[in-house]
C-alpha cells in the first residue's frame, strides 16, 4: 500500500516537474525569440540610419542599397520605409516610392512628417483627390503646419476653387509669414482675379522679407511688373521686366512682357528688340508669335503715314 502511494506520489512529482520544464522552456524559447528580434531591429536602424547620412550627403544610391539593406532584415523599419521611397523618387521610380512611402505613413502610426510628404507625392503625382484627403488627415494631426496648409490650397487650386485656396494659403502665411513660395501662389491668385493692388502688396513683403543679398524670385519680378503695369506705372513696370530677363536670360516670358508694354507706349523699336530676343528663345511660342505680328503691324502703320505726310509724297 505504501509503495503504490510512493508511486503515485513519484508521478504526480514528475508531471509537475515536467509541467515547470516545459514551462520554463517556453519561456527561453520566447525570450531567444526577443533577443533575435532585438538584433535584427538595432541592425536594421543602423543600416537606415547610414542611409539618412548618405542621402544627406547626395549619395543617393547608396542610400538606397542602405535602405533596401534594413527592409531586407525586417520590414517593419518605417525609416527604411522613407528613406528608400525618397532615394527611389530621386531617381524617377514614382510608383515604387509612393509604395514605400504609403508602408512608411502606416508604420510609423500616422507620424504627421510622413503623411505630409505622401501629400506632396500624391499631389505631384497629379491625384488630386488623393493629395486632398491627406491633407486633411494630416491637419487633424497638426494644424500648425504651415506646409500642411500650402498643399491644401495648391490641392484647391487644382480644382478651381480660388477662394478655399487664398484662405489655406493665408493661413499658411499666418504660420509662417516668409514662405515665398506661398506669397507667390498667392500673387498669382490676385492675378487672375484682377486684385493688382493686393498682388503688389504681397510681392513687395517677400522682398522685405529677403536678405538684402537676395533678389525676389523671377516670377515675383514678373508678376509685381503686370501688377505696376496694370496700376499706371510704366516706368517701374518696365523695371521689373528687365530686370527678371537679367536674371533668367534663358526665359523669354520677361521680354514678352517688355516688348508688350514697349508696344504700348509707342516705342516699337524697342518693342521689335525684346520680342526678336523672346522669338531666338523660343520660336514657336503663340504669344510671342502674335505679338510679334502685331509689332510688325503698328511698324508698318506707322511707315504708312510717315510716308503719307512727307510733303514729296504729295
Amino acid at each position: 500500500m505504501k509503495n503504490r502511494r510512493l508511486v503515485k506520489a513519484l508521478i504526480q512529482t514528475a508531471g509537475i516537474l515536467a509541467i515547470v520544464i516545459g514551462s520554463l522552456a517556453f519561456c527561453g524559447c520566447r525570450a531567444i525569440s526577443r533577443y533575435g528580434e532585438s538584433r535584427q531591429t538595432i541592425a536594421a536602424r543602423r543600416l537606415s540610419r547610414q542611409g539618412l547620412e548618405a542621402m544627406h550627403a547626395g549619395q543617393w544610391d547608396v542610400a538606397e542599397g542602405l535602405f533596401s539593406g534594413a527592409l531586407d532584415i525586417t520590414s517593419a523599419d518605417d525609416r527604411a520605409h522613407w528613406g528608400l521611397a525618397e532615394s527611389l523618387w530621386q531617381r524617377g521610380e514614382r510608383a515604387a516610392a509612393l509604395e514605400h512611402m504609403e508602408q512608411a505613413v502606416r508604420l510609423s502610426a500616422s507620424d504627421p512628417r510622413l503623411m505630409r510628404r505622401l501629400a506632396r507625392m500624391y499631389f505631384d503625382l497629379g491625384r488630386i483627390a488623393e493629395a486632398e484627403r491627406q491633407t486633411l488627415v494630416a491637419l487633424e494631426a497638426d494644424r500648425e503646419s504651415a506646409e500642411v496648409w500650402a498643399l491644401r490650397g495648391d490641392c484647391l487650386v487644382s480644382r478651381g476653387d480660388q477662394l478655399g485656396a487664398l484662405a489655406a494659403y493665408h493661413r499658411a502665411m499666418a504660420i509662417q509669414p516668409d514662405y515665398p513660395d506661398v506669397q507667390i501662389q498667392a500673387a498669382e491668385l490676385y492675378r487672375i482675379q484682377g486684385r493688382y493692388d493686393r498682388l503688389l502688396a504681397t510681392i513687395d513683403r517677400l522682398q522685405d522679407s529677403l536678405g538684402a543679398d537676395d533678389i525676389c524670385p523671377v516670377r515675383g519680378q514678373i508678376l509685381r511688373g503686370i501688377a505696376l503695369r496694370q496700376l499706371d506705372r510704366p516706368l517701374e513696370a518696365q523695371q521689373c521686366f528687365v530686370e527678371a530677363s537679367r536674371v533668367a536670360p534663358l526665359d523669354p516670358e520677361p521680354l514678352i512682357h517688355l516688348a508688350d508694354l514697349h508696344l504700348a507706349l509707342g516705342d516699337v523699336p524697342s518693342a521689335r528688340l525684346a520680342i526678336d530676343q523672346a522669338m531666338l528663345l523660343s520660336p514657336s511660342a503663340s504669344v510671342a508669335i502674335n505679338l510679334s505680328r502685331q509689332i510688325q503691324d503698328k511698324a508698318s502703320r506707322l511707315a504708312t503715314e510717315r510716308r503719307n505726310d512727307n510733303p514729296l509724297n504729295r
